[in-house]
């Protein structure tokens, strides 16, 4: 399992920066500042300077990547997690990497890209995919929704990712239709029900459980 969880890491870091070759490719035809961030409406509202861009932004994203792993590979209630999540964790960093950081210079090479579709839509898919999950994780330190009361009740931990999990699926597929209707209001309200709902879900199932030990 170590050799496996260290090939793991390597292979996914490196992965985290093969967008250098492309950018080493295209580095003279690169404006001085790289768009990094876009509002609503597509427009860039944030720039990194060339080189940072170029490199910085994969060795940050290598870095990230080795944290995960790190926590993952130690986390002594790491196997109570779907594996499907585990691996989403280990290799999302990764595929993020190459897929955002190439569109980044892409863009910044004066190619049209609706950018802002193009990453709500994408974050409605990967909100999906983790609601999907979430009810077959069982009680760990690293993945999934963790609170006080989550991680102090098995019983809770599994009511509220449940809960959950039906909630992310419902949420990230109104994300993916707002991103081609440009409803960004509508991608707020439901990011922060995504946020706030959980939690105060598993905080009212432990006033329950609280209120039950006690009457008995």
């Amino acid at each position: 399992m170590k050799t496996k969880n260290n090939l793991a890491l390597i292979v996914s870091t490196i992965i985290c920066l093969i967008p250098v070759i492309y950018a080493l490719l295209v580095f003279e035809q690169l404006p001085l500042q790289i768009p990094v961030h876009f509002d609503n409406s597509g427009n860039a509202d944030n720039y990194l300077p060339k080189n940072i861009a170029v490199f910085g932004l994969p060795v940050l994203m290598a870095a990230i990547n080795i944290y995960t792993h790190f926590r993952l590979n130690n986390d002594p209630k790491v196997e109570n997690a779907s594996t499907a999540i585990k691996q989403a964790a280990k290799w999302g960093v990764p595929v993020i990497s190459v897929i955002m950081i190439p569109y980044l210079l892409v863009n910044a090479l004066g190619t049209d890209l609706p950018t802002s579709m193009f990453a709500t839509a994408l974050a409605g898919v990967v909100i999906v995919i983790c609601g999907n999950y979430l009810p077959k994780c069982r009680q760990n330190y690293t993945v999934g929704i963790k609170l006080p009361w989550t991680l102090h009740s098995e019983t809770n931990w599994n009511k509220t990712h449940r809960f959950a999990g039906f909630l992310w699926v419902a949420g990230g597929l109104v994300i993916i239709l707002s991103a081609f209707l440009s409803t960004w209001n509508v991608q707020l309200v439901v990011m922060g029900l995504l946020v706030v709902a959980p939690f105060l879900y598993s905080y009212f199932e432990f006033k329950k459980e609280t209120r039950i030990r006690v009457s008995e």
